[in-house]
């Protein structure tokens, strides 16, 4: 059962089930699978997965059946190209209109001009570095982000960037960047502390200094070992999950207690989702989420004492 007490919501990503950017993993599951483990796990907040059914209507029986909640899902923008915005705009309109069905209140947006994934149309599929942006992009991504930050605020809802390894906005300098060209009221940030971690961040000083910010989460752990030969070797994302780089808390080399301790002792309200982005073949998901369940816990029981 999820761990009780807290003052946040804990979700659990269905890319636990079926990855998004290494589409073997997971790709025998069906949606139906997904669901009825993370309900029979407890949890009622998810994520959109590629398995899920694309129809409004579909969706809607399918999560009500389950008793589940969607929380958000990803939006990719290429803003850091002028002539795409207004064409990329419409499209996060879409989204956030769609979004607003199921009573979400964030939009996980993240930028692909630049991406190591082929996302990013002028670039080879995984790539194995990031194409850093100039001056221009930064003002470009600012000015779109800003733009779409006003279009979830018509919505109700709030703009979450994800700062997301092997982008353009990952390292402690870009996030900074990012934070200091963005309006507050229009740009919060999707706190990850395993993305965080790969891109060089103290995932707690990076909590701390952007708490006030911060209206998203995701809980992902990381394999030092891995990590170490990705850099060495140059991988790409791709390559990095496939090799296992990333994990669910509690199976990898970050220390959560304090985090929760921040999250706890701040009051943190909004969804936190446990991530792991590994192969379902080898890590099964539904056992890996019990354990991190019961990882997680006990730091809650620990901050949470009188």
């Amino acid at each position: 059962m999820p761990i009780e007490n807290l003052p946040f919501k804990l979700g659990i990503h269905p890319i636990n089930w079926v990855g998004e950017d290494v589409l073997e993993h997971g790709d025998d599951y069906t949606y139906e699978q997904v669901m009825c483990e993370i309900s029979s796990l407890g949890f009622k907040g998810t994520e959109v997965s590629r398995k899920f059914p694309k129809d409004q209507e579909a969706l809607k029986r399918a999560l009500d059946k389950y008793g589940l909640q969607l929380t958000t899902q990803w939006k990719s923008v290429f803003f850091t190209d002028p002539t795409r915005q207004e064409a990329e705009l419409e499209a996060y309109r879409e989204h956030v209109e769609f979004l607003e069905l199921f009573g979400c209140k964030v939009v996980s947006t993240a930028e692909i001009g630049g991406s190591m994934l082929n996302q990013d149309p002028r670039r080879r599929q995984d790539e194995t570095f990031v194409e850093r942006l100039n001056d221009d992009g930064w003002k470009y991504l600012a000015e779109g982000l800003e733009k779409a930050g006003e279009i979830c605020k018509k919505h109700g809802m709030t703009l979450v960037y994800h700062h997301h390894a092997g982008t353009v906005v990952e390292q402690p300098e870009e996030i900074d960047r990012l934070m200091e060209m963005t309006d507050p009221s229009l740009v919060s940030l999707l706190y990850d502390t395993g993305h965080g971690y790969y891109g060089r961040n103290d995932p707690v000083e990076l909590l701390n200094k952007y708490f006030h910010r911060v209206k998203y989460i995701h809980l992902k752990d990381v394999r030092e070992d891995v990590l170490k030969r990705a850099r060495e070797e140059s991988f790409s994302i791709r390559q990095s999950i496939r090799s296992g780089i990333f994990t669910v808390p509690g199976e990898g080399c970050l220390d959560f207690e304090p985090v929760f301790k921040i999250l706890i002792e701040k009051h943190y309200d909004g969804w936190a989702l446990i991530e792991g982005e590994q192969d379902p073949k080898i890590h099964n998901p539904f056992e890996y989420a019990k354990r991190s369940l019961d990882y997680l816990n006990k730091f809650n029981q620990i901050i949470t004492e009188p």
